[in-house]
């Protein structure tokens, strides 16, 4: 027994939520270049928008493997 296809609407789901986390994952990752360089605010705003796309992103992964 094979198991099924996807739909291609799942799929996209899935490939967008995947670049929106690892989008997150690059934003919270260099973070700390703006904390070491005395920028606090940059640093603060781009970990907040990490944590967003995180959500986001987790979001359509959990939405695609509903479907």
């Amino acid at each position: 027994m094979t198991t099924p296809e996807p739909s291609p609407i799942a799929r996209r789901e899935r490939l967008v939520g995947l670049l929106v986390l690892g989008i997150a994952f690059v934003l919270l990752v260099s973070s700390p270049t703006w904390f070491a360089s005395d920028r606090t605010g940059v640093g603060v705003a781009q970990v907040v928008v990490a944590v967003l796309l995180g959500g986001v992103g987790a979001y359509l992964l959990r939405r695609a493997a509903r479907a």
